[in-house]
């Protein structure tokens, strides 16, 4: 059953849809309730409904990476997999696609509505212009073909979350086509540069969202997200494994966040991703029979639900029984790590596209493209090409071009002077490890990259031994200050002097001469207790090159 919620937005008035249809009212707000006559659902209750059941799910089986890669390395000596996906991307903009509604994630039901998010009639769209923006820019960067003069198509279905009873969207002319990214593989997964296809990128609003009783009864819409902008990004049929598309997905995410113009959080729903999966005997040129897969919240689930539906597929054909493989929707079921068939698959004819009468089209100019390309930032591809340039490894190139907030940080830090090598070993180990430990960005520390800068000199220097330049590292991250007030302050430059050193070396190893005995019959390894007491005596600042260089000398010398 269905439930439309309004909140002082239209007076009631008597309704009634069917005979089992009625209103109420609950704590000032107008319900309209349609009970259901069927235990059929389409395609967002069930969705929905899935995603409660995975979120309810006590345990998930987790699947080794390596275990993955050998069954599917199995399959491909036979088969071959053509995998595409459909991305949604949610915009960030302040108001949503055709009306002056704010969007916020997570707000009460139904508060961030209009006329013209509920589709009432008379009320016209106005299109949100940040939106062709936002399309512009993502398009550029992916390398597309923009379509100078495009137009919106009206997308008709009924479902009770789409109050207008068709989406706007673009059909036929979207506003661009013909692109492509590019991405590097992780190392654990065989590394390797990759190119996949765009085949079009096109503006359309979202619908609403069902929200069902805990007995399945009855549901509710919500239609905050009415409206909300969105840009889907077609691919081409060019992946061949779950690593190459789940690795697709997340430089897509990569490259909106790059941008600006999405937060591109799967958890939140900014980020949707629906897998097409088909397989064909090796050096079959036409392709099998396709299958969609829904309910993917996460990047390791698009890994894994494609290897399921391979292996599925492969299993089927070599029992003969290829012709069981529909052309349909299925679901990913994260708890038992399989997919399930939600619905049969609609063709384009079901949705009855035509031309959006109230909007006109939209028309671009090369002076305003320009001004929109040259605001793009590095992208992450041309970041890690630099990078690699730098002499850094891939490893490190991947960790610091993932995000753009520590993107931005290192390259704040070298450009102050640091050496290259050394800030990725210390944003990578020491600072990574604290922004874990902490749960926080890097956006979130007081350590400025200035600062990272000046304590990496400092210890090169030879100012302050690393021990303490740790000890100086957490005293920023976590309350700020600069690295030469903190070494005065505390007093911790390192104590480089010959005989001040010595005369610490001389004394520790006076107080021990058991271990001393012991070092001489040949448990060299004490050396580094007698560097620990020096160090502990010195409070850390012998110079530890100075140090050990004594410490060898005097633990070996003749009596």
């Amino acid at each position: 059953m269905a439930s439309t919620l309004f909140r002082n937005v239209i007076q009631a008035q008597p309704l009634f849809l069917n005979s089992s249809a009625l209103l109420r009212k609950m704590n000032g707000v107008l319900y309209c309730t349609m009970k259901s006559t069927s235990h059929s659902h389409t395609q967002t209750a069930t969705e929905e409904r899935q995603q409660q059941q995975q979120q309810k799910s006590p345990q998930k089986i987790k699947v080794p990476p390596q275990k993955q890669m050998n069954e599917v390395s199995r399959i491909g000596a036979d088969y071959e997999a053509v995998i595409g996906i459909e991305t949604h991307v949610q915009l960030s903009t302040l108001t949503k696609a055709f009306c002056s509604c704010p969007y916020s994630y997570g707000a009460q039901p139904n508060t961030c509505i209009c006329p013209v998010c509920m589709g009432l009639p008379g009320a016209l769209p106005v299109l949100n212009s940040k939106v062709i923006e936002c399309a512009v820019k993502l398009a550029l960067a992916l390398n597309c073909r923009l379509s100078f003069s495009s137009k919106f198509d009206r997308k008709q279905y009924f479902y009770p979350d789409l109050p207008k009873g068709y989406q706007i969207s673009q059909f036929d002319i979207p506003i661009a086509t013909g692109g492509s990214i590019d991405l590097d593989l992780p190392l654990e997964f065989g590394g390797g540069h990759r190119r996949f296809g765009i085949t079009r990128i096109h503006m359309e609003e979202d619908a609403g969202k069902l929200m069902h009783s805990g007995n399945g009864s009855y549901s509710q819409v919500d239609l905050n997200r009415a409206g909300v902008p969105l840009l889907e990004i077609v691919s081409e049929p060019d992946m061949r494994t779950g690593i190459e598309a789940s690795e697709y997905a997340a430089e897509l995410q990569r490259v909106v966040r790059y941008l600006g113009v999405s937060n591109g959080n799967m958890q939140e729903g900014s980020l949707r991703c629906d897998v097409n999966v088909s397989i064909r005997p090796i050096g079959q040129p036409e392709f099998g029979t396709k299958v969609e897969i829904k309910n993917l919240n996460s990047f390791s689930s698009i890994n894994r639900a494609i290897d399921f539906e391979i292996s599925r597929q492969v299993n089927l054909h070599s029992q003969g029984q290829q012709d069981s493989i529909v052309q349909e929707t299925r679901l990913w079921e994260e708890g038992a790590q399989k997919t399930v068939t939600m619905r049969k698959k609609e063709g384009l004819a079901d949705y009855r596209y035509f031309p959006e009468p109230d909007l006109p089209e939209v028309v671009l100019t090369k002076d305003y493209v320009d001004s929109v390309g040259k605001s793009l930032p590095e992208l992450p591809e041309a970041k890690r090409r630099r990078y690699e340039e730098m002499g850094l490894s891939m490893q490190d190139v991947l960790f610091l071009a993932n995000d753009i907030a520590v993107a931005d940080f290192f390259d704040a830090t070298i450009q102050k002077g640091a050496d290259v090598k050394l800030a990725a070993n210390w944003i990578m180990g020491d600072i990574a490890a604290y922004l874990k430990n902490e749960k926080l960005s890097i956006i979130d520390i007081k350590l400025v990259p200035h600062e990272l800068a000046e304590l990496i000199a400092s210890i090169k220097s030879g100012t302050i031994s690393g021990k303490i330049g740790k000890e100086i590292l957490f005293e920023l991250l976590a309350k700020g200050g600069t690295v030469k007030g903190l070494i005065e302050e505390k007093d911790l430059v390192q104590i480089t002097d010959l005989g001040d050193i010595e005369k610490m070396v001389d004394k520790v190893i006076a107080e021990n001469p058991k271990q001393l005995e012991q070092y001489r019959s040949g448990k060299t390894k004490l050396q580094g207790y007698f560097a620990g007491q020096v160090m502990k005596a010195s409070k850390g600042k012998a110079n530890p090159g100075i140090l050990n260089k004594l410490l060898v000398e005097k633990l070996n010398a003749k009596v």
